[in-house]
């Protein structure tokens, strides 16, 4: 008879592959699935899961926890809502490599593209690294709830190399690439997942500026990819600039010829778009034929209208930069700013005030009312159009921005508004049921870590349980297909393969859940930064254990203290036997 470590008996077992779920006791040994079917043995801890679902642990493959790694144990809200391991320097940004004479740029470029305020950094970072190895081992160092992996960004590594000439974004010289060429193969070597940069056009600094990253040419980005073709490993992960064109012509024949070329994925971000709602189905229709003649090109996409949250609480509402609001009122108390508000003269006053332009570009668009909707539920993330703001506002007869005005006033000022950006323009996500099945995506776009005042999207896991595999309304995802979209695909897909699925000699990272019982709640602020910094969090109910390394990080949602966690190197992930 076997002992085990741990037994998780009587479970359905969801494995990972998409196949059909069946009830399996788990047995686990010195961190891996040692046994699944009916397992005979002791153990020192027995996990009775009978009438519950048992997962692999989810995979998120698009986060910006680089500095929140650093200076948190949980790797909050992700390891909340399932997630067992999560990538790091998406976008090209981050933290390393750095030289401490670079540390205020560095702050500024990630200020501007996630939303970071400067306060919680300066206060959080401890900066005892320079090169980007360096940065790992002191991920290595500090202990944490859940996995980390980490790409090197391609802003920091332009300043490591080129100083003040990679922020002003000058082309590299032959000396240049051949600096970041031996970069990257120390950051290989050292275990990076591969390479991450931006092409956005809105991504910008704190300042307003574009990134270092924006206007690198391809001949940059090809020195890059030698490195990746001579070892034989790593991803490149692109943000393509979407806002000359949704259809990315460029970027994407880029895409396609870099991935030909160096013979590696590579990864994007892809969405539904307001301005041309059917552009993603012609980038999807390009991929995969690149797909078929010998690129490996993964796009990743959203489960859920991606979008702003506002309120009087967050970091912005559509009337953040009204200069009476942002002089007299923003520093109040919320009681006593609602009482201010509520005086017809101030509000008068408010309404009739342009506002400033907004340094970050995602702030100037908390003005969109048609796709403005009330978050007091969850289930306000598929609202019917006729709920919108402005529809309101139209069968009210008033304009939307007192319509707005008005709403953020309920519940004491405490009310929160949601603003789909994208994913949304039809009022259904009906298209993003295609693309989550389209053989060619990847959920990700998370965003954990970032953008804390305005997004809290890291939460999605729950929501592709609970929404859209049991409460949605039209056509739905399978249990089984929605954990594979949430485990197995974003692992292999970013070559973590000892992750993601249920099987001897795969990692025991598990989660059980009360399929019946699990519930998404209403994002809320929280104070938990460092400097005094507040975020929006969003907790759920369901999930009666998590698991990393066979180690339950939470029961019942409340955390057991155990930080299990590591970081994960490319070069020494245990293949399963």
């Amino acid at each position: 008879m076997s002992s085990y470590d741990t037994i998780v008996r009587g479970g359905t077992v969801v494995d990972g592959t998409g196949g059909a779920p069946f009830v399996a006791d788990i047995g686990i040994s010195n961190g891996r699935i040692a046994a699944v079917g009916k397992v005979d043995g002791t153990a020192k801890e027995v996990i009775d899961a009978t009438g519950l679902l048992v997962t692999p642990g989810f995979v998120d493959v698009h986060t910006h926890y680089d500095g929140q790694a650093i200076w948190a144990e949980r790797i909050l809200p992700s390891s909340q809502h399932g997630v067992t391991t999560v990538v790091m320097g998406n976008c090209g940004v981050g933290f390393a490599p750095c030289r401490s004479k670079d540390h205020d740029a560095l702050i500024k470029v990630m200020e501007g593209v996630e939303d970071i305020p400067e306060l919680v950094m300066t206060s959080g970072l401890t900066w005892d690294w320079e090169t980007f190895p360096q940065y790992l081992d002191a991920l290595d160092r500090r202990k944490r709830d859940i996995d980390v992996a980490q790409y090197l960004p391609h802003s920091p590594l332009r300043v490591f190399v080129m100083g003040e000439r990679g922020v002003n974004r000058e082309a590299a010289t032959e000396e240049d690439l051949k600096k970041m060429k031996a970069l990257m193969s120390e950051a290989l070597d050292a275990g990076a997942l591969g390479f991450a940069t931006s092409r956005l056009s809105i991504h910008r600094t704190g300042e307003g500026e574009h990134i270092p990253s924006f206007e690198a040419n391809r001949r940059e980005l090809f020195a890059i990819g030698e490195v990746m073709a001579e070892k034989g490993r790593g991803l490149l992960q692109i943000v393509p600039n979407v806002s000359d064109d949704p259809r990315f012509p460029s970027d994407l024949d880029f895409m396609i010829e870099f991935s030909k070329k160096v013979g590696r994925p590579a990864s994007f971000s892809l969405a539904q778009v307001n301005v041309d709602p059917e552009a993603w189905r012609a980038v999807l229709e390009k991929v995969g034929e690149a797909n078929r003649t010998g690129a490996q090109i993964t796009a990743q996409v959203f489960p859920r209208p991606t979008g702003l949250t506002l309120g009087l609480d967050c970091s912005i509402n559509p009337f953040t930069f009204c200069p009476t609001y942002a002089n007299d009122l923003a520093k109040l108390p919320i009681a006593e700013r609602v009482k201010k508000m509520r005086d017809p003269s101030m509000k008068a006053r408010i309404l009739s005030e342009t506002p400033a332009d907004a340094t970050i570009p995602l702030y100037g668009m908390a003005r969109d009312f048609a796709h403005m909707f009330r978050l007091d539920s969850v289930d306000d993330y598929e609202p019917s159009p006729d709920s919108s703001v402005e529809a309101e506002a139209r069968r009210l007869g008033v304009s939307p921005l007192a319509h707005a005005y008005d709403l953020l006033l309920e519940k004491d000022g405490y009310a929160l508004l949601h603003v789909a950006l994208a994913n949304y323009t039809y009022g259904t996500l009906e298209p993003i049921r295609d693309m989550l099945r389209d053989q060619n995506t990847v959920l990700g776009l998370g965003d954990g870590g970032a953008h804390y005042g305005v997004i809290c999207d890291a939460s999605f896991p729950t929501y592709v349980l609970s929404h859209w595999t049991r409460d949605r309304k039209g056509g739905r995802l399978s249990v089984a297909e929605a954990i594979k979209l949430l485990a197995h695909d974003p692992a292999a897909a970013v070559g973590l393969s000892d992750r993601g699925k249920i099987a001897v000699g795969y990692k025991a990272d598990l989660n059980v859940i009360d399929y019946d019982k699990l519930t998404l709640h209403v994002p809320h602020m929280v104070d938990d930064l460092p400097g005094g910094g507040r975020r929006l969090m969003q907790s759920a109910d369901g999930y009666v254990a998590t698991l990393v390394g066979g180690v339950a990080i939470q029961r019942n949602g409340a955390s057991t203290g155990a930080l299990p966690g590591r970081l994960v190197r490319s070069g020494s992930i245990a293949q399963p036997v």
